[in-house]
């Protein structure tokens, strides 16, 4: 078996974890919910392994992450990069000084805060989340982290809904999805 092979088998396992749910939250949406894949260790292992091969070696300081479910692979990539984890929350979570950086949602306007010492000038970032659909989440990470002074070297997601084009919104900043849908 050869390892485009092997990489395509887990491709296909990992899809098979992921449950389609139509019409959620709203009609006409299909849902992609990675709980079954979160309860597989070896699925787990198998996304995070993933996740984060293209930025082994590339010398990472910190791995930031959005609420929530950035939260969950954030820290799993972190710890195998054996660095850091800042979390990036909604307003009114984080205790000290904080910068805002509004978004638009679909239906509306969303906000992520991140602390004003998390990140230093200069330091090297990996923005984690499980999914990109229209970008807006991880526009507002970007734009926190270059607030703070920081590099990013690079955005990493299990999941990408490609044909919602948030991608495109992100460039010129690299992004590494896993799954496309």
């Amino acid at each position: 078996m050869t390892s485009s092979d092997s990489l395509d088998r887990k491709i296909s396992d990992l899809k098979g974890m992921i449950r389609d749910i139509p019409d959620f939250p709203s009609e006409g949406i299909m849902f992609r919910d990675i709980t079954p894949l979160l309860a597989n260790p070896d699925g787990l292992s198998m996304a995070v392994d993933l996740m984060v091969k293209p930025y082994r070696g590339q010398e990472i300081d910190v791995v930031i992450g959005a609420e929530s479910r950035g939260f969950i692979f954030g820290t799993a990539i972190a710890h195998a990069l054996n660095t850091g984890f800042v979390p990036v929350r909604k307003p009114g979570k984080l205790p000290g000084e904080t910068v805002t950086e509004e978004y638009e949602l679909e239906y509306g306007k969303g906000a992520l805060q991140i602390h004003t010492d998390a990140i230093q000038p200069g330091q090297r970032v990996l923005i984690v989340d499980d999914l990109i659909a229209t970008g807006g989440t991880l526009v507002a990470c970007r734009n926190l982290v270059k607030s703070l002074g920081a590099e990013i070297i690079g955005i990493s997601v299990l999941i990408e809904l490609s044909e919602l084009d948030g991608a495109r919104l992100l460039e010129p900043e690299t992004l590494f999805s896993v799954l496309r849908y």
